[in-house]
Order: C-alpha cells, then structure tokens, then sequence
C-alpha cells in the first residue's frame, strides 16, 4: 500500500446557515440555535425549527456539557489524513440542552462509560477549530 504523505485533514463545510457556529467554536464556546417559537435547542445548524418548523431560530451560547451516549474506538480512519491519528474516540455525545451531537472525544478507551460526563474542548486540527470532548473536570 502506497503512502500518500502530502494528504492534508479535510476541514468543515462552512456555509450561511452553519457560519455562526464555526464562529462560536474559533471565539472558544459552543452556541446552538434555539427556536424563538417552541423554545427548543437545535443542533445541526438550520434554516427552522426541526421540532415545530418555524423560521426564526436565534443563536445562543450553550453549555457545552454533556453525557457520552455512545462511542467507536476508529482503527482504520475513513479518509487518510485521519489514518495517522488512530485509534481515535468518536461518540455522541447528548448536550445538556438537548440536541446530541457527533465528535471526537479526547477520553482514553479504557475511562469510556455509557453516560460519562463531558465538556468541550476545542482542539486545532491543521488551520481549523473544531469541537471535540473531554471528561469534565470535577468541581470540588
């Protein structure tokens, strides 16, 4: 098998609807949409409310905590550039404000538990800000 060494890491689709959030992320939080009608959080960014399909959704900041619902342990990464970070963690994680979302989590394999708590953590990969999760630090 041939190595590809000038393979760069694909980064994230950035378009109107979803700009405010890469902006929320490279600013160092998570914002989400929230409906001005019913009230719920959504996640992925949209044009309207998933839950009730009203139109004005309003960007808010969240707070970035969750639980880990589920995960994969990645041996053999699904574009190259990724191949040289296995094993990796991706998992969803459930946000405190309702919407799940898909990520790497930064937990070794071994500390997974189904409901472990979690907190972003913005990790650069290659020129992007991206959103992956760690273990939430315990508050004393």
């Amino acid at each position: 098998m041939s190595q590809q060494p000038n393979i760069s890491l694909p980064g994230p689709t950035i378009n109107p609807i979803s700009q405010p959030f890469w902006e929320s992320i490279q600013a160092g939080h998570l914002s989400l949409q929230q409906c001005d009608k019913c009230e719920r959080w959504v996640f992925y960014p949209r044009a309207h409310c998933p839950h009730c399909f009203h139109d004005s959704l309003t960007w808010k900041q969240a707070s970035g905590r969750g639980k880990l619902k589920t995960w994969s342990v990645i041996h053999r990464a699904g574009h190259p550039a990724w191949q040289a970070h296995t094993p990796y963690v991706v998992g969803v994680v459930a946000l405190e404000e309702g919407p799940s979302l898909l990520t790497h989590v930064l937990v070794d394999e071994t500390a997974l538990t189904h409901n472990l708590n979690v907190e972003i953590d913005i990790t650069d990969v290659g020129p992007h800000p991206l959103p992956f999760f760690k273990k939430q630090e315990e508050t004393t």
